[in-house]
């Protein structure tokens, strides 16, 4: 049960937060101006914090349940260190971007916001390097690879999000062929990384430690509520982005 319940929050912060992340990534693409990088990030203004939630709890799950894996990913692995700071960076330039109406100031932070996002795709993917036993160079190669399905998953997901001449952009990968390809373009991408998380987590030392008994059920009551919030979000944020938003 426990195993089950890391690899739903895992897997659940990649196909979620996937989708921010390769926003950000693909900005410089969708965006050619201020103005229409604003509205590109309003399409991910309403889920962004909720989807940093899953990844708080596959921290938590992994401090209380999995104490053992979680020293051999995090002790001592340059990658957790670019990722908190990829993490920081791009949440600042998300919430500082907006907040001075000057164009040199808007440019510095969505740059922020692009390095951030391509920095939390590329540690992901070094993570993921030194858990199926790549290291040195090479380990550069699972990487670019995981940074490529992000930013895919970020334009599919764009692609459901924006309107006019944005949303044709962001179709690239859909052939520009309206709602049914946007749809099924995002649904492969999420596939996509769910079986990347899937396959990671198969090489895996997957003990769980004592605190299992009482932590797991604590869990399960509380999965339910995380489910319905998030379920909650996206019913209420389905329709495309009509202008900016508060970023």
């Amino acid at each position: 049960m426990e195993t089950l319940l890391l690899a739903f929050f895992a897997i659940g912060y990649l196909v979620l937060a996937g989708a921010d992340i390769g926003v950000g990534m693909v900005l410089p693409y969708l965006g050619r101006g201020p103005g229409e990088r604003r509205e590109v990030l309003a399409a991910i203004a309403p889920f962004f914090l909720g989807n940093e939630v899953w990844l708080v709890a596959t921290g938590g799950m992994l401090a209380g349940l999995f104490p053992r894996l979680e020293g051999e990913l995090l002790a001592g692995k340059p990658g957790v260190v670019l990722l908190l700071l990829s993490w920081v960076l791009r949440d600042a330039g998300l919430w500082l971007r907006s907040r001075i109406p000057a164009r040199g100031w808007q440019t510095w932070w969505d740059g922020v916001i692009v390095a951030g996002s391509w920095g939390l795709a590329l540690s992901w993917g070094t993570l993921l390097s030194g858990v199926i036993g790549i290291a040195g160079p090479p380990a550069l190669i699972p990487a670019a690879v995981l940074a490529a399905l992000f930013a895919a998953h970020g334009l599919a997901f764009a692609a459901l999000r924006l309107r006019g001449t944005l949303r044709h952009r962001a179709a690239v990968l859909s052939g520009h062929s309206g709602g049914t390809g946007e749809v099924r373009t995002f649904a492969l991408t999420a596939v996509a990384l769910a079986v990347v998380g899937v396959l990671t987590g198969l090489r895996l030392p997957l003990d769980a430690g004592s605190s299992g008994s009482w932590l797991a059920p604590v869990i399960l009551a509380l999965l339910p509520v995380l489910v319905a919030a998030q379920a909650w979000v996206w019913w209420t944020f389905r329709h495309r982005v009509t202008g900016p938003s508060y970023l």
